[in-house]
């Protein structure tokens, strides 16, 4: 499971880099405006992956901020947002690599945003919905790109597991 999870680390660094990449050529309005996916823009969607990838890396560490709502803006310009993004795929990373292969058949308990409520599960299951949930948010943004007029960058999995940072993997 260690080695399936540094995977999937590893390949939100790389697909979140290359996202990023695409959308610093566009201004402003463009990055802000509402092209009807779920959190209506770019920065509003780019925004909700970082803000729940602190939420569940604050329930997984016990460190770290914790917005109390998926909306949140946590930056309003891209350049900053870019770095946040950069410094989180780093830590989840990092925090991946220092567990032991046994640790992810663990348990932990951690207290709801939406419906406030205590849950405990293994922690595998939840990583594997940590990282769907990135991806899943990331269409939403790949999408808006193509909307906004900009190439979207090819960010399969596979295109990952054939560079070289993503060739352990394939």
């Amino acid at each position: 499971m260690k080695q399936h999870f540094e995977m999937f680390a590893s390949y939100n660094l790389w697909a979140n880099a290359k996202i990023y990449e695409a959308a610093q050529v566009l201004d402003a309005e463009a990055l802000n405006r509402d092209v009807g996916i779920f959190f209506k823009s770019l920065m509003g969607t780019l925004n909700h992956i970082l803000v729940a990838d602190l939420i569940w890396m604050k329930r997984f560490t016990g460190e770290g901020a914790a917005p109390a709502r998926l909306d949140t803006i946590l930056h309003s310009a891209l350049p900053a947002l870019r770095i946040a993004r950069e410094n989180e795929d780093r830590r989840i990373l990092d925090w991946i690599e220092s567990h032991e292969e046994e640790a992810f058949s663990g348990r932990f308990t951690y207290v709801t945003v939406t419906d406030v409520r205590t849950i405990s599960q293994r922690l595998a299951p939840a990583l594997s919905h940590f990282f769907n949930h990135q991806t899943h948010h990331r269409g939403h943004a790949h999408a808006a790109l193509s909307i906004l007029g900009i190439d979207a960058p090819s960010i399969d999995l596979i295109y990952f597991q054939r560079t070289k940072q993503g060739s352990r993997f394939g």
